[in-house]
């Protein structure tokens, strides 16, 4: 049995058809090692396709740059403005296809989940969330954007959903278990 545990990279995204957030954190053994995070202009000089494919092409280069081994996204929020909706929508899917395209799993996340898994109260601020995060990983400066600590909150979420979930059963062999219990194999 293999006992050596596997490094995870999560690359978080916070797509806006503006600016899109990034982070990427490393886990081990429940340490989690903050890699990067920042943000990718868009800008508004361009047309919405061009946008589009700066995202596609910047998600793609970052995946390239850290190898993430799975990629975590905001959901979107319910807003009142259709077109806004509609223009983030696709915002989220050039950045999911640039995963598929890498084939790396990717999974959504709330934006309540998101700060609750970070803050413990899923109605916090912008700057709750990225004091909380400047604190866990030890960052001096506090963002221009919250789009950076947006993703970052979104890839620390995942890693503590996946945490849980694999920390919740332990997976042993039949020949482990039947060295370990001797007394309960009947020959």
């Amino acid at each position: 049995m293999n006992s050596k545990v596997q490094e995870r990279i999560i690359l978080g995204l916070d797509p806006g058809t503006n600016i899109t957030g990034y982070g990427v954190i490393s886990s081990e053994q429940n340490r989690i090692k903050l890699l990067k995070y920042g943000v990718i202009r868009l800008g508004r000089s361009g047309t919405h396709e061009i946008r589009l494919k700066k995202i596609f092409d910047e998600v793609l280069r970052l995946l390239d740059e850290f190898m993430p081994d799975e990629v975590a996204l905001e959901a979107p929020f319910f807003g009142k403005n259709v077109q806004s909706m509609l223009k983030l929508g696709r915002a989220q899917g050039v950045a999911m296809a640039a995963a598929l395209s890498r084939q790396i799993p990717i999974t959504e996340y709330a934006p309540k989940k998101v700060k609750q898994a970070v803050t413990g109260n899923g109605n916090a601020s912008k700057e709750q969330v990225a004091r909380m995060l400047m604190q866990q990983f030890g960052i001096k400066q506090a963002p221009q954007l919250y789009d950076a600590t947006d993703a970052l909150a979104v890839a620390l979420c995942h890693q503590s959903s996946k945490s849980k979930i694999s920390g919740s059963r332990k997976k042993t062999s039949w020949q482990e278990f039947i060295t370990k219990n001797p007394q309960r194999v009947k020959g």
